[in-house]
């Protein structure tokens, strides 16, 4: 079956503010013939709030900037070492919607630690993905007349300390945790390349499962 083309993007490392603009303005610019995209980067240390972020889950910014903005969720922390996926989709053109797209995020960082020997799940009352019980991604999406932008992180191997600083994603307490913690060495480069595999996989996968329903 034919699939819809994505473009991949690896931005490397670039300011938060800057790269969320783009993709407002991607989204806002784009058309029924707009080829979707996934852009792959690291941004530097930055606290981002959701839209119905509460301020009382930032402790103490600690000199970080903190960037409200306009996905769903609250909380979050990037900063280097750490994969972003932005995920530019027509959702229509998948034939998927939120929740769906929410699970094949998360499927795709689980199948992706599963491939080292780490098994994670999600959890349907805390979007992300889970060792234990430390997070080790987080998600959060904003669609915008069908269309979808953000995405989700991956933490590889980085300096975790300023999450001690805000309730990461609301929770107070939760403990966060990193590929190289769980015995993953792997350059965050290929780390970054197949789990753009697991997610493209995965949405050519729902596409057509969702064509043969129809059939």
């Amino acid at each position: 079956m034919q699939h819809p083309a994505i473009h991949i993007k690896a931005l490397g490392q670039v300011e938060y503010e800057p790269t969320w603009r783009a993709m407002q303005q991607f989204t806002a610019e784009r058309t029924a013939d707009t080829v979707d995209e996934i852009w792959l980067l690291q941004h530097p240390p930055t606290y981002t709030q959701g839209q119905a972020g509460k301020p009382e889950h930032l402790l103490n910014s600690a000199g970080i900037p903190v960037v409200k903005i306009d996905r769903g969720g609250q909380i979050t922390y990037h900063g280097p070492g750490q994969i972003v996926a932005y995920l530019l989709l027509d959702l229509h053109r998948w034939k998927i919607n939120v929740r769906e797209l929410v699970r094949l995020m998360e499927r795709a960082v689980i199948d992706l630690l599963a491939e080292y020997g780490v098994a994670a799940e999600g959890r349907e009352d805390a979007p992300g993905v889970y060792v234990g019980d430390a997070k080790i991604a987080a998600l959060g999406l904003k669609i915008k007349h069908g269309c979808s932008y953000h995405g989700l992180s991956l933490n590889v191997d980085m300096d975790l300390s300023p999450f001690d600083n805000i309730n990461p994603c609301g929770y107070e307490g939760l403990r966060v945790t990193q590929c190289i913690e769980l015995g993953i060495t792997i350059p965050i480069e290929e780390l970054q390349a197949q789990l753009t595999q697991n997610l493209v996989h995965g949405l050519q996968r729902h596409l057509d499962s969702k064509r043969r329903l129809e059939q």
